[in-house]
């Protein structure tokens, strides 16, 4: 069913003024931002596709705003079914590049730019170079294009393969007939278009001028001169680093200059700039959406139910990680809708300095920072004014930031805290390498002598074991003697954690902890809370529940359906607010086990 498109009132709390001020815009059910300028030629930005483009999100919205500044009128978008565009049954490639289409039509029809140029990035390259054969664009910039299908899938097979590992450092199950990177699946029928794409097999040429930078431009580059484009070529050393991780991408300043000065070159600048797009809503069967801006810089999509049931909570996604809003493998904006459909409305935000929200003013990695739960607040703040009970979700460092809002703010009636490493962080502590050996930690290590293959290897003296020891014991001296300082001077003032979970069930708030089994924040929850199944189920007045089978985002299918019901049994919780719960159910689940069911 195609998404109903409307443009009522868009909210904008405390947007940025000025004119380069980007926009968030809606068009032929996709979502996008528009950064204004002034300029004759605008810019589409065609970024990568799945987890390629979440890892280089927030660098590729430098990028526009680097092309506005500079006075091109720039769109960058989501491609059906990814980020905040709108759902669709079947992903082909085709769909894609009638996306890259539209936005050159919309981009022209809104700003009146009388030249286009398309900048793609991987994946994002190719689908350009397919769409400027029928759409007629002045420009276009080859940033590491995919040249043909098939060595791409081999590629991302190879990074399916190092993305999504297990606590215990092995893969996970490969699934027939598609393939999941990052949390992100392709299925069956974009696998087969993807086997069948190849550039050199181009027809037409895609544009006058063409800028290609990547590690081999030579035959790319002979194929598109032969069709009779000016081709300028060069390396991007930049690639490794942008698309890698979301939370170690950094922008390539001298490739990005590089595309901008292309781009930009010899183009005709307008009297002022075109007016503001009209205000962005998406619809779909069950749910409404619209981009809200509140706080200090803060960017959200609030998700409402068509039909709102009564009692029902409302649910406050919080940023995982350096994930942007939609999550990993898009799987918050997939339940924010799931839950729509059921009448529950949601909000699901960017902290500071993470996807689109505004940096951080004080410049620090907004990973763990001290005063995440004051933007928390704020977007409690944006559905508080409905009377409904509100449950909050986050992961890892999210997490930290949710339990530490829970803590302050007697508003929030429930939350789930998923592999949440720390209940609080020591600020001596090298952010850098607690994230580099998150999973090098002693239950790693403890997993794989669990494994045969491990055991094999030391005896054929393939492991050397001294230099782990003096890890582990490194690392287990530098923890003791942070816990014995932290005795005599508390990080949090509000007590010992199990004392400040106490406070929280005694308000009648919920809390549920959920975690991969072998996760390094494990460890943390067994020094606070006490053992599970035991103490810390009684202290926290439910089970802990421990996922075998899952790895640190919970990307597969099946822990993304476990991870769903768990978020719907504590809104089931918080809506009748029990006096006390029981701590008896079975806590751990074999995913094998749920997928049988």
């Amino acid at each position: 069913m195609t998404p109903e498109i409307t443009t009522p009132e868009f909210r904008d709390v405390t947007a940025p003024s000025g004119p380069r001020a980007p926009q968030p815009v809606t068009f032929d059910g996709l979502f996008g931002w528009l950064h204004p300028a002034a300029g004759r030629r605008g810019v589409v930005l065609c970024g990568a596709y799945g987890f390629e483009q979440m890892a280089a999100h927030r660098p590729w919205r430098v990028l526009a705003d680097a092309l506005a500044s500079a006075g091109c009128p720039t769109l960058r978008f989501d491609y059906p079914g990814e980020g905040n565009s709108a759902d669709q049954d079947e992903a082909r490639v085709a769909s894609c590049v009638a996306a890259i289409r539209q936005g050159i039509r919309f981009l022209r029809h809104t700003t009146g730019v009388t030249e286009v140029a398309l900048v793609g990035l991987r994946f994002g390259a190719t689908l350009a170079a397919l769409a400027a054969e029928t759409e007629s664009v002045e420009r276009l910039v080859l940033l590491a294009p995919v040249t043909t299908g098939r060595a791409y899938l081999r590629e991302m097979r190879l990074r399916a393969q190092t993305i999504g590992r297990l606590p215990d450092g092995s893969n996970p199950p490969v699934e027939a007939d598609t393939l999941t990177i990052g949390g992100f699946r392709m299925e069956a029928a974009f696998l087969a278009d993807l086997a069948d794409l190849n550039l050199a097999r181009i027809d037409h040429p895609p544009a006058p001028r063409v800028l290609l930078l990547a590690a081999e431009t030579k035959a790319l580059a002979t194929r598109l001169g032969a069709l009779g484009c000016d081709v300028v070529t060069g390396p991007f050393p930049g690639l490794a680093q942008l698309v890698g991780d979301p939370i170690f991408a950094t922008v390539p300043a001298t490739d990005f200059a590089r595309v901008t000065s292309f781009a930009t070159d010899g183009m005709a600048m307008a009297a002022a700039a075109a007016p503001s797009p009209p205000p962005a809503r998406l619809a779909g069967s069950a749910w409404d959406e619209e981009p809200i801006r509140f706080g200090p810089g803060l960017f959200g999509i609030r998700c409402r139910p068509r039909v709102r049931e009564t009692g029902a909570p409302a649910v406050l996604f919080v940023s995982t990680g350096m994930s942007v809003h939609s999550g990993w493998g898009r799987q918050t904006t997939t339940l924010a809708r799931s839950l729509a459909a059921e009448g529950v409305a949601s909000l699901r935000f960017d902290l500071s300095g993470i996807g689109d929200s505004a940096d951080r003013p004080d410049g620090r990695n907004p990973l763990f920072a001290p005063d995440g739960f004051a933007d928390i607040a704020a977007a409690v703040d944006q559905i508080a004014d409905t009377g409904a009970p509100i449950a909050l979700m986050g992961g890892c460092s999210g997490a930290y930031a949710v339990f530490q809002a829970l803590c302050r703010d007697p508003r929030i009636d429930g939350a789930l805290l998923i592999n949440l490493y720390c209940f609080d962080w020591d600020p001596e502590q090298d952010l850098d390498r607690v994230i580099r050996q998150t999973f090098g930690s002693a239950s790693t290590y403890a997993g794989l002598l669990t494994q045969g293959s491990t055991w094999r290897r030391l005896l054929r003296g393939e492991i050397h074991v001294r230099p782990i020891a003096e890890a582990l014991a490194r690392r287990g001296f530098d923890a003791a003697l942070r816990r014995v300082r932290r005795a005599w001077h508390p990080i949090n003032p509000g007590g010992s954690v199990a004392r400040r979970v106490a406070a929280i069930r005694r308000r009648g708030a919920e809390i549920r902890l959920l975690y991969s089994a072998g996760d390094p924040g494990l460890i943390a929850a067994r020094r606070h809370l006490g053992r599970f199944p035991g103490r810390a189920d009684r202290r926290l007045g439910a089970p802990v529940t421990v996922v075998a089978g899952a790895d640190h985002n919970l990307g597969s299918p099946e822990a993304q359906a476990l991870l769903a019901a768990q978020l719907r049994e504590l809104l089931h919780a918080v809506r009748r607010v029990p006096a006390a719960r029981p701590a008896t159910a079975v806590s751990e689940i074999r995913l094998d086990a749920l997928a049988r069911t």
